[in-house]
């Protein structure tokens, strides 16, 4: 029995610990085992050599979705903006709900308008920059829910506004009869603070759509104002070819079209009319020797 020593003769030291003593039987171990020790180092050092080290300069790479690439909202221009619905309408005359969805909304960020019956709450959604999320109550005095929802959907707005149903009835024939009276969505009372937050931002991203289709249709219209097209019966002479406008003035045919369109004109001289026209009138004036 005799300890492993270093090449000075002492013990092997470890950090920490001082100095440590190993025991073994030397004798004890076989030619087989040593062969099977080396193989197994040889195959670390492969595997270690064959693991690309990362370099320190490079950028980071990601295998994975990072959580703030998820935020639940879209990227609006500056125009959108200052369109992006901060207002929501809460329409119930119950007054515990309606508090409770007031102090979260005012939590969230949002600005709140509460009206207590559906007639209030008809005459807000019917203005231009009514609120574009909305809170209704099924059961109010004068107008319900699903009346209200059924007369902002035949406004046919191009921006409609985002209706959800508030109710404590949560079988799937209410849920039915609400979506079709044109609800956006169907939160059931009472309410959880964070399912109506979700909620609440899906209709933000469908009012963002909306706004960014109307934009792009206005766009479109605009571009398409810009271009004129000429259609029609055009009375042209058969010798000076000089066409005849509404108001019965022949003008020249690139007068007529400039005018009527966004076409411009570059004249030159074609072929025929330098062999027919140009060389005869050049070798009357004597120019061609």
């Amino acid at each position: 029995m005799t300890g492993v020593r270093d090449a000075r003769g002492r013990g092997a030291e470890h950090p920490g610990r001082g100095r440590i003593r190993h025991r073994s039987n030397t004798s004890a171990v076989s030619e087989s085992t040593l062969e099977t020790i080396m193989c197994d180092c040889q195959k670390n050092d492969e595997l270690s050599e064959s693991v690309p080290v990362p370099d320190p300069a490079a950028p980071a790479r990601r295998d994975y979705v990072a959580a703030s690439a998820i935020s639940g909202t879209l990227r609006y221009s500056s125009q959108q903006a200052s369109l992006t619905p901060s207002t929501v309408l809460v329409a119930d005359d119950d007054l515990v709900p309606c508090h409770m969805a007031e102090s979260a909304l005012c939590g969230w960020g949002y600005k709140v308008v509460i009206v207590r019956d559906g007639t209030t709450a008809w005459e807000v959604l019917q203005q231009e920059d009514c609120p574009k999320l909305a809170l209704i109550d099924w059961m109010m005095p004068g107008l319900e829910g699903p009346e209200v929802c059924r007369r902002v959907r035949a406004l046919a707005r191009a921006i409609p506004p985002y209706l959800i149903l508030l109710t404590g009835k949560g079988n799937k024939d209410d849920i039915v009869t609400g979506l079709e009276s044109g609800a956006d969505d169907f939160v059931t009372k009472p309410f959880d603070r964070q399912e109506l937050r979700s909620r609440l931002r899906v209709g933000e991203r469908m009012v963002g759509l909306h706004q960014a289709m109307a934009d792009r249709v206005r766009e479109l219209e605009t571009v398409l104002g810009q271009v004129k097209q000429l259609s029609g019966l055009l009375p042209i002479c058969s010798y000076c070819k000089k066409v005849r406008d509404d108001g019965n003035y022949w003008q020249r045919v690139e007068t007529y079209i400039t005018a009527h369109s966004n076409a411009r004109f570059s004249h030159g001289i074609c072929p025929d009319c330098w062999r027919d026209v140009i060389e005869p009138e050049i070798a009357s004036r004597g120019l061609i020797g």
